[in-house]
């Protein structure tokens, strides 16, 4: 069977890696699309996935969205038609979509937050199966346009699967300089390691963000603090560049967040894949995302798995003494079943 997948975010090649594999160790072929946004096409050079860059994100402007859906999507449809796909998978392409149910190719989508924006609910639409956590109640993917027999629950996180198999590499300190700044792999510095991720500020559920910028500022005043920020577009990189800041590192390309993660001491994102990603690897992690709370995260947040942070002031900075390491680690075998059930 011939497989297309799309992946237009930084953490989309780290969800479909493990299902792309398993879909060709059963000798499905499978072919990648990506564009130009963020860290997206260097996460893929990085994990060793071969890939097409067609297009690139349209900007946090509606107008601007609208523009690079309907260019991207129309050269999808030619790069595509001639390949004769017989399923389609993505975790929120909204091209993949469109392009889908041009060509008549049965789609699936991945996600796990309920409360995106109109063309993610269009995208669901389109979808012949959409694969979400069981943690988010049938009824409010329902209203968000997802059809109840088109659901496939599964447990647990995303991130619980793609990171299954993780075992975090030393390397990444060393590639960005922390050794030097007293940052090493078996915990016995004394400077705190804390990685920072900005708001998704071209996203339809973001919302204004004034904890980012107080978090930074917290952060510089925090002597024993190293910051590692993760930005997602170079429109975020140049301010936080711009601080001056030598116990501010902010990485020229797409580095091993994950293993970043598992090495920090505290993680403070704005997003919702690196909380998850700090929660699956046990490390502390402080969310100050200000959109609509999904399923997931309240969840999370109940448990006491992932803590709001209302103050920057009040951001308390140690070091940490669990142990990293997955901490649920499942088998993407169960969502490549979920993907295939969509043309069974």
């Amino acid at each position: 069977m011939r497989v297309w997948a799309d992946c237009t975010a930084a953490a989309h090649p780290l969800v479909l890696r493990p299902i792309v594999e398993r879909l060709r160790e059963q000798g499905h072929e499978v072919e990648i699309t990506t564009r130009e946004y963020g860290q997206t096409v260097g996460i893929l050079e990085r994990l060793g996935l071969e890939h097409t860059v067609v297009g690139r994100h349209g900007g946090g402007s509606m107008v601007r969205k609208g523009s690079a859906l309907a260019g991207r999507s129309a050269q999808l449809t030619r790069w595509a038609r001639p390949k004769r796909f017989d399923l389609s998978v993505a975790h929120g392409s909204v091209d993949l979509a469109v392009v889908s149910r041009t060509l008549r190719v049965p789609s699936v989508q991945m996600q796990d937050y309920e409360h995106a924006g109109l063309q993610r609910k269009l995208a669901w639409k389109a979808a012949r199966r959409v694969l979400v956590p069981d943690a988010i109640p049938v009824e409010a993917m329902v209203e968000a346009g997802a059809a109840e027999e088109k659901l496939v629950r599964y447990p647990g996180l995303k991130e619980d699967y793609y990171l299954a198999d993780f075992e975090p590499s030393p390397r990444v300190l060393s590639d960005l300089g922390l050794p030097e700044l007293g940052i090493s792999s078996d915990r016995m510095d004394d400077r705190v390691l804390v990685v920072v991720r900005p708001p998704p500020e071209t996203s339809e559920y973001h919302a204004h963000n004034d904890l980012y910028e107080g978090v930074l500022d917290r952060l510089a005043t925090a002597e024993a603090a190293i910051v590692v920020l993760i930005p997602r577009t170079d429109e975020q990189r140049a301010p936080a560049e711009g601080r001056a800041d030598p116990r501010l590192i902010v990485p020229a390309e797409a580095i091993d967040a994950q293993s970043l993660i598992a090495y920090a001491d505290l993680v403070v994102s704005a997003g919702g894949t690196m909380n998850r990603e700090a929660v699956a690897l046990g490390t502390p992690v402080r969310t100050i995302f200000t959109g609509e709370l999904g399923a997931v995260d309240a969840k999370l947040m109940a448990e006491g798995l992932l803590l709001p942070l209302e103050d920057p002031a009040g951001l308390e900075l140690s070091k940490r003494t669990s142990p990293s390491g997955v901490q649920n680690p499942r088998d993407a075998s169960l969502l490549v079943d979920g993907i295939l059930g969509a043309v069974a």
